[in-house]
């Protein structure tokens, strides 16, 4: 979808939206098309009981008076409460609703739309951002379509507002974003058999077009540095493991880069702890860290972030097989530890621990950030809402909560401490992979942790909030890209010189 900054006007063909605030009179632009519309749109809101309430929307179809086919009037709330959310929401809700109809292209006015903290050009921005992130599909795949899709794709939005050239400026970097979001979502919603650890690191590999340098280890790499806990996971499958390194260097040489970390199972079986077959197929999108860390690192290059960024995700296939890992198997990690598998449905872990040191001991970073659909039992704990988090760092918990408040991707910090700890210790390892029912998501944290050395980190649990996630304004998607905008504004905000 093309997205456009223009003049406000009303000659305007295809679908047109005005934005207002609750509680206020018709003034503006608005005023104008209902003058030019014979009052048309008054009646309606009075007749509807529409009163410009966020989320709330006025359709008028056919109109006499205007070159529109259709005119919506979109409420976004009262003016002093008016947020970026609330503004993206509005684009998305617009965007959603002309892409079910046969018009093909739609021009959002703002007219007076801002507050305080949000100039008119930001506004517009949020707009356009919102209406952007609900034009993403994933249909690739399908050779015949319902009737409901083929009324035809939203083809342009223009945003129509008295600042368009700053607005367009401010867009720049949301547009990025997105791009970022787009690719994560891509990579979850992909089938198993098209995106296998090599495909992904493929995708991954075209970064370097955006000035991202890629490295791509290969099996025979891994085992010559000892990662013997992450192939261990891929024993079974016919597809060889990789470790992919994506380098963003857009700060000056020499300063200590920020490391992400993602867990990339391109597809989980489960291994020989055989997952039942409900919903199995699910687990294509057990990828679902690497994938945001994969659209992280294409937003902060393509923005042109001011920062040196690490990426690196773990690409295997966790498969059954007369080579797979066994129950009761003890393998060595890259940092010398030994673990006893006890579950090798409780492979993600396995692949991390090797991640986290090799990213820590190569490139010392200020902080590690690991993302990972790692167990069902945040979503016990948390549903689809908010995503698990677990650190050692106060600091860096206040920044992720912070950013993800601000970007409307939740975070709740878990606890962590040494009774849970104690959980993990096996009988004849330095560690077993799982610690029982009770507590899975804080055990799987706690095993992570002892991968990482006096580092500020922090675990991601997001296997609730990646794929299958409840369905937004901005967000149709299976696979939600949720990560993204959150790692953003973390960088944005407190890592960029």
């Amino acid at each position: 979808m093309n997205v456009t900054f223009a003049d406000i006007s009303l000659t305007k063909q295809g679908a047109l939206a005005v934005l207002v605030t609750e509680g206020t009179t018709l003034r503006g632009l608005a005023a104008d098309l209902d003058a030019k519309l014979g009052g048309a749109l008054k009646r309606a809101m009075k007749a509807a009981g529409f009163t410009g309430k966020a989320g709330t929307v006025l359709e008028l179809v056919g109109p006499q008076g205007v070159n529109a086919g259709l005119v919506l009037l979109a409420g976004v709330g009262k003016s002093g409460d008016l947020s970026a959310a609330a503004l993206e929401k509005a684009g998305g809700e617009l965007a959603g609703r002309v892409a079910k109809t046969k018009e093909g292209t739609l021009s959002i006015v703002l007219d007076g739309i801002s507050a305080p903290k949000l100039p008119a050009a930001d506004a517009a921005a949020h707009v356009a951002f919102g209406a952007k992130l609900r034009s993403y599909r994933f249909d690739k795949y399908k050779t015949k379509k319902k009737e409901d899709e083929k009324k035809g794709d939203l083809k342009s939005v223009a945003i129509l507002t008295r600042a368009p050239a700053a607005a367009r400026k401010q867009y720049g970097p949301l547009s990025s974003v997105a791009e970022g979001i787009f690719l994560t979502r891509d990579l979850v919603n992909e089938p198993a058999n098209i995106l296998f650890p090599g495909e992904f690191a493929k995708r991954a590999k075209a970064l370097s077009k955006l000035g991202v340098k890629v490295e791509v280890l290969g099996e025979a790499q891994m085992k010559k540095l000892g990662m013997g806990s992450l192939l261990g996971v891929g024993y079974g499958s016919q597809h060889e493991s990789k470790l992919v390194v994506m380098r963003w260097m857009g700060d000056k040489a020499g300063e200590k880069p920020i490391a992400f970390v993602g867990k990339g199972v391109c597809f989980d079986t489960g291994g020989i702890s055989l997952k039942p077959p409900a919903g199995m197929e699910d687990m294509k999108g057990d990828m679902g860290g690497a994938a945001c860390v994969t659209g992280l690192m294409h937003a902060l290059a393509a923005r042109k972030a001011k920062v040196n960024a690490i990426g690196v995700i773990g690409l295997v296939e966790n498969m059954p097989d007369g080579k797979a890992q066994r129950p009761g198997d003890i393998v060595t990690s890259m940092s010398g530890q030994t673990i006893e598998v006890i579950n090798t449905d409780a492979e993600g872990r396995l692949v991390l621990a090797d991640a986290l040191w090799y990213t820590q001991k190569r490139f010392k970073p200020k902080f590690m950030i690991d993302l990972a659909t790692l167990t069902g039992a945040i979503m016990v704990a948390l549903g689809k809402e908010y995503a698990g988090l677990f650190s050692n760092d106060d600091k860096l918990s206040k920044q992720l909560a912070e950013a993800g408040d601000a970007e409307g991707e939740k975070v709740w910090r878990m606890p962590m401490g040494d009774a849970y700890d104690k959980m993990i210790d096996s009988r004849f390892a330095d560690m077993k992979n799982v610690g029982g029912r009770d507590g899975g998501s804080i055990t799987a944290a706690q095993f992570l942790q002892r991968f990482v050395n006096k580092l500020p980190w922090a675990h991601l649990d997001i296997a609730g909030t990646a794929m299958a996630s409840p369905q937004t304004a901005t967000n149709q998607s299976w696979g939600s890209g949720w990560g993204v905008r959150l790692l953003n504004r973390l960088v944005a905000d407190h890592y960029e010189r």
